[in-house]
């Protein structure tokens, strides 16, 4: 008998992000669970969502495009065109992070608290969805500032792509979580 090993032919960095997204995706599907069975226990405040999360919504996708062309000119060898989109992408991102502390702030205004005694279960799970997705845009950010830095000493182009593939992969799944989390959130709400 023949034992043969089948190669997944994966490379270590491609596996290890999409580990990274199978676990955030199970982290964020326990969180939207529990969101779910804790609602129909009862007292749960019901209050609209603040406008900001729209607007937040909005600039997300259009980061999601921004590194979509980005990734397209690496392809075409087109560095000067990279750099441009990735600043605007990194610039898209962290106009998400000041929209989403606006959001908490209108939460705030609204008399809708994390914790507390005048805390809300439904409160509080709109504070912790929108605060770890925050958390991983952070972490977006990091993988954007990487990539910046690879572009401006020419190591991102046609013949060397994982980086910024994997990059736009991951900035894509935080753009498609969050469009996810704003749907559950108007939908549930």
């Amino acid at each position: 008998m023949n034992n043969k090993q089948v190669a997944l032919n994966v490379h270590p960095l491609r596996f290890l992000l999409w580990l990274m997204i199978i676990s955030i995706t199970m982290m964020f599907a326990a969180f939207t669970s529990a969101y779910i069975v804790r609602r129909g226990e009862g007292n749960w405040l019901e209050f609209d969502m603040p406008t900001g999360m729209l607007i937040n919504t909005v600039i997300i996708l259009l980061s999601s495009a921004t590194i979509q062309w980005a990734w397209f000119a690496a392809r075409k060898d087109e560095i000067g065109r990279v750099k441009a989109l990735l600043v605007v992408t990194f610039a898209l991102g962290v106009a998400f992070l000041i929209g989403q502390y606006q959001v908490w702030g209108e939460l705030v205004q609204n008399k809708i608290f994390f914790g507390g005694a005048d805390s809300n279960p439904a409160g509080s799970f709109v504070y912790v969805l929108t605060g770890v997705h925050g958390f991983h845009l952070v972490t977006g950010l990091i993988f954007l500032t990487i990539l910046l830095l690879k572009a401006f000493r020419y190591k991102i182009h046609s013949r060397q792509m994982m980086a910024m593939t994997n990059g736009t992969i991951y900035w894509h799944f935080l753009g498609g979580l969050w469009l996810y989390l704003y749907l559950f959130l108007l939908l549930n709400h």
